[in-house]
């Protein structure tokens, strides 16, 4: 499950979790754009309830410098030895250049860079010289952890995809559907021994189709315009099923783009319907080769409309626990 839930406080998520890990989740992955950092929430899922695995999908490279990058992820390492796996990826310009203030240059380069700074830093080496986007001068981390956590890629297009396969332990994938998996998965090639293959999943757990899909496009609208993303699914062949919306977007038509976005492409890509078979669309990912379906729960009119118990009775019926009831 992607942590922290909206609408909860951080401070109240000890309950979060401890509804998480009845319902039979193993992990919590945090992800970071304008909410809670990265870390948090991880670090309070490690004292809170210390059999969850832990998960970054995904830390930016640009909006930390090397040696702080490695040390957050450290001091995670630490606290949760051989439970936490980091996740990093380029991000966007807006979140880099719009709301950081760093120049967002050469993304998959800084990328490739960051990956193997951090390979060397966290094993506990002292990192003295020159990446091609940046330089860094005899860094060595005064607490390496015992257990270095395993590195993921966030990946896109072909290139990072290579990259991933090629240099990290894993690779994360977002915004596809289940029927995307194996033409990303292809580019990975053969994969290495331990190799993890994670994809974020947006879930709407709701039987009101229509909330749903007025909630998908939105966010479709949102994501899938930015460039990366728009390659991303042109490159996956929805040139036809989402010309329309860059179109009308890139004129200036936001209602436009809403209209243009086809009901199949929000199905396809935001899972919606009664849990059960919100659960058996994720299974679909898992059959394709992911070995971590990690779900986004989306704010449905139920909760909204409920209280906590309505939330952990949501989780319960989602998690991987209810399948045998289902």
């Amino acid at each position: 499950m992607t942590v922290p839930l909206g609408g909860i406080p951080l401070a109240d998520h000890a309950a979060v979790y401890a509804a998480l890990a009845d319902a039979g989740f193993t992990d919590v992955w945090s992800a970071e754009v304008n909410g809670a950092d990265a870390f948090t929430p991880l670090a309070l899922a490690a004292a809170w309830q210390p059999g969850l695995r832990l998960g970054t999908a995904i830390t930016p490279v640009f909006t930390r410098g090397p040696g702080l990058l490695a040390m957050s992820a450290a001091a995670v390492a630490d606290v949760a030895p051989g439970r936490f796996a980091l996740g990093i990826g380029a991000s966007s310009p807006v979140l880099v250049s719009d709301w950081n203030a760093v120049e967002f240059t050469e993304p998959f380069r800084r990328t490739r860079d960051m990956l193997r700074f951090l390979r060397a830093a966290l094993r506990g080496d002292t990192v003295d010289g020159a990446f091609d986007t940046f330089a860094v001068r005899r860094f060595t981390l005064e607490r390496p952890p015992v257990v270095p956590p395993p590195l993921l890629l966030a990946a896109l297009r072909p290139g990072m995809l290579r990259l991933a396969a090629a240099e990290a332990d894993g690779v994360i994938l977002n915004w596809l559907a289940a029927t995307d998996v194996p033409r990303a998965m292809a580019e990975l090639g053969e994969r290495r021994p331990q190799f993890e293959v994670v994809t974020r999943i947006f879930v709407c757990p709701t039987e009101d189709a229509g909330y749903a899909r007025t909630l998908g496009r939105r966010m479709i609208t949102s994501y899938l315009t930015v460039p990366a993303y728009a390659a991303f699914h042109r490159w996956l062949g929805r040139e036809e099923s989402l010309g329309g919306m860059w179109q009308a977007w890139a004129a200036g038509d936001r209602r436009g783009a809403l209209a243009a976005v086809p009901d199949e492409v929000v199905d396809a890509l935001v899972l919606h319907g009664s849990p059960e078979q919100c659960r058996a669309r994720v299974r679909e990912y898992a059959d394709a080769g992911v070995d971590v379906p990690v779900l986004a729960l989306l704010p449905t009119p139920e909760v909204a409309a409920g209280d906590a118990a309505a939330l952990a009775t949501l989780v319960a019926r989602l998690g991987p626990g209810a399948r045998e009831a289902a």
